[in-house]
């Protein structure tokens, strides 16, 4: 009965190529920095590796392997997890130092807070 319920499906079912590894993002900006969302469903935080090195920040994913087990046999395996690492150029304006991440319900937020402006204070000239 099993055997009859899986053949009835069409054989094309959900086969998809992606060519393209790389998470989508969205970059937003506010007054206190700029947000990067990766859309990364399905991982743990601690698949990621994010870094900032000579002014790039580095986000990258890399797939581990899953051992399979003897007790269950893959039917249809359309759950596809693929490596990425996509770079950024980091500008002046970024404090670097207090780059923030947190992973929730698939999303991976980087937050890029912007440098204090150095005010400078009014200055009276005195004329000689």
């Amino acid at each position: 009965m099993i055997d009859e319920l899986f053949n009835s499906f069409p054989t094309n079912f959900g086969n998809e190529i992606r060519t393209n590894s790389a998470a989508p993002v969205n970059i937003t900006e506010s007054e206190a920095g700029y947000n990067v969302e990766f859309n990364v469903p399905g991982r743990s935080k601690e698949d990621f590796n994010i870094s900032v090195d000579k002014g790039l920040l580095t986000v990258s994913y890399e797939k581990k392997e899953q051992a399979e087990t003897k007790e269950l046999k893959s039917i249809r395996k359309e759950f596809s997890f693929q490596s990425f690492k996509r770079s950024f150029t980091l500008d002046e304006k970024i404090n670097a130092d207090n780059i923030e991440a947190k992973y929730d319900n698939g999303i991976l937020s980087v937050f890029l807070p912007k440098k204090e402006e150095v005010k400078i204070a009014p200055k009276q000239i005195t004329i000689l």
